[in-house]
């Protein structure tokens, strides 16, 4: 038995069950607390570790989690994730000034805070761009702008009612069922049963979270991708790699559900990149997502410090940060725990409990 405790907040279908149940299989001590009660603070006393897998949807988590974290990290708590990690999650501007910062290889990328700035580079810029707010994912809030006209437009609804940060969730569902086969469309259509319930959440909240507006962020549009590369990265011992192929008559891929575990289709080059990246980063995982210019060159369009676990669990194996490979399943929530359980270990006697 070891002589730390780990705190865990627990969410439902979040890594907390796995990480619930990888404390049970190794013996290690936890506790369950709520990160949502005045006293949170107080619950992390007896710990040595905090664990809060939060949630970009939940105007909750949003409101408070980097504040919490933040004040775990500041009474001496080992964090995952940690401020480094998780600061400028769904935040696709904040991850544009990070990613410039470390000399990342962003798609190249713009941003305004007025409207006649952003007006005037409208009116010099080619098309087509890729418009995003800095909230969602799934390929959600990301629109093809093909002419500087649909740009001014998009700009004046920016500077003016803003946009919903989950918005045009009908229409999304409904394209995706008229493109999808007859199997998936039956399992979609299932779906629809709880549709009403998710309107309302959804409804719940965009009112909560309140519009976006204030700023326009567009990125280039890197043509002739037939998918994307998804690479995670785990401290800085593991990688795990997948594609995504970009939806039928579309350009997004993020969100298509059509995953390819073929570590062939995967560009070493990205690999190496997101060890980089990660590196100077600092963080404690990130999932990179890349496209390929035209010279064949990977390009990151954007970052996040959580994932789908069973995505990444179903890699056939992972890659080392000498790029060698290494076959076999791997739970990346075992692999957060693992590292953050390391650091635990390596704790001044007086560090410790008991």
């Amino acid at each position: 038995m070891n002589n730390f405790q780990i705190a865990i907040h627990l969410r439902e279908d979040s890594f907390s069950d796995r990480w619930i149940e990888y404390c049970e299989e190794k013996g290690v001590s936890y506790k369950i607390v709520d990160c949502y009660k005045s006293d949170i603070i107080s619950q992390l006393a007896s710990a040595n570790a905090f664990l809060w897998h939060w949630n970009h949807t939940s105007p909750k988590d949003v409101l408070i989690a980097r504040h919490v974290i933040r004040a775990a990290e500041l009474i001496g708590q080992i964090v995952y994730p940690n401020t480094a990690t998780c600061w400028s999650f769904d935040d696709k501007v904040a991850q544009k000034y990070i990613l410039e910062a470390v000399g990342a290889p962003l798609v190249p990328s713009y941003v305004f805070f007025d409207q006649d700035s952003a007006m005037n580079w409208v009116d010099r810029a080619s098309f087509p761009k890729v418009f995003k707010l800095r909230r969602g994912s799934g390929s959600r809030n990301v629109r093809l702008i093909r002419s500087c006209r649909e740009a001014r437009a998009i700009v004046k609804q920016a500077f003016g009612r803003g946009f919903k940060p989950i918005g045009r969730v009908v229409s999304e569902i409904v394209t995706r069922i008229a493109k999808s086969t007859y199997e998936q469309q039956r399992e979609k259509l299932g779906k629809i049963v709880q549709f009403p319930q998710r309107l309302l959440r959804i409804h719940q909240i965009n009112q909560k979270m309140g519009r976006e507006c204030g700023y326009v962020y567009f990125q280039d549009f890197i043509p002739a991708n037939q998918f994307d590369t998804r690479i995670t990265v785990i401290g800085d011992r593991y990688a795990f790699g997948f594609t995504r192929n970009v939806r039928k008559n579309d350009f997004r891929a993020s969100g298509s559900g059509s995953v390819e575990y073929n570590k062939d289709r995967i560009d070493l080059k990205c690999i190496k990149i997101a060890f980089d990246v990660s590196k100077k980063l600092n963080t404690q995982s990130i999932a990179l997502d890349f496209v390929i210019n035209p010279t064949g060159e990977p390009l990151i369009v954007e970052v996040s410090y959580c994932f789908v676990g069973s995505a990444v669990y179903h890699c056939p194996g992972y890659w080392d940060n000498r790029l060698q490979w290494h076959e076999g399943n791997m739970w990346p929530q075992d692999a957060i725990l693992a590292d953050l359980i390391e650091q635990l270990r390596q704790l001044p006697e007086k560090g410790v409990l008991g």
